[in-house]
């Protein structure tokens, strides 16, 4: 759903279940989910969004400005990493007892790597059917300026840094190199490729823009 508020146009996803009360979520990539009781009307989730238009253009404010400023990693057990588009104490990727911070750092980058290589394997299964290709070789690999790339022989690799983007970001740069597999180029027959399995992946291109300097470790 959207709203304008101050000539600002504010996107959010409406999420429904039991309970009681709506509550406003923001979180560090600034999305916003309105949570919400089983049948609330959408004026009342308009509403609740306009009274709270302020706080939510400020929330956003400092999200954009974070953005800007690079922010040191904190290895220790309340430091905060991405996975799978979510915020997580390090504690909770990973076993940090009685382990310095290259260590720390160590088995962090193996627990993406071995994350993403079991995501993507489950993934484009899902899409090598629908795009009746398949790739010789798939690798997980680290690089600064790429999410993936497909070669001439059918080899597929992948950013290890994608297990700290939501799944459908994910799922985007898999159909994008699976495409690759028939249009080498960035085409228009690639682009409707791509589109007839993700409409929407100009939304998943600029989250990676917007958000690769946090997506790393």
């Amino acid at each position: 759903m959207k709203v304008e508020i101050e000539n600002n146009m504010i996107e959010f996803n409406v999420q429904f279940g039991n309970r009681k009360k709506l509550s406003i979520l923001i979180d560090l990539l600034g999305f916003i989910t309105v949570k919400v009781p089983k049948g609330t009307s959408n004026e009342i989730i308009v509403s609740a969004i306009e009274s709270k238009g302020k706080w939510i253009l400020e929330k956003i404010h400092e999200i954009e400005v974070s953005r800007e400023i690079p922010r040191a990693r904190e290895y220790h057990a309340q430091g905060k990493f991405l996975y799978l588009g979510k915020e997580c104490f390090l504690h909770e990727l990973i076993d940090i007892s009685d382990l310095n911070e290259e260590a720390l750092k160590r088995n962090l980058k193996k627990f993406y790597i071995n994350r993403c290589k079991a995501i993507v394997e489950e993934r484009i299964k899902i899409y090598e059917k629908q795009l009746k290709v398949k790739p010789k070789i798939i690798e997980i690999v680290e690089s600064k300026v790429k999410w993936g790339s497909c070669s001439s022989d059918k080899k597929i690799t992948f950013n290890f840094r994608l297990a700290m983007a939501p799944i459908e970001v994910i799922d985007y740069v898999i159909i994008h190199e699976l495409c690759h597999i028939t249009h080498m180029n960035h085409d228009r027959s690639f682009w409707r490729r791509v589109g007839s399995i993700m409409p929407d992946y100009k939304e998943k291109e600029e989250f990676l823009a917007r958000n690769a300097h946090l997506m790393s470790l």
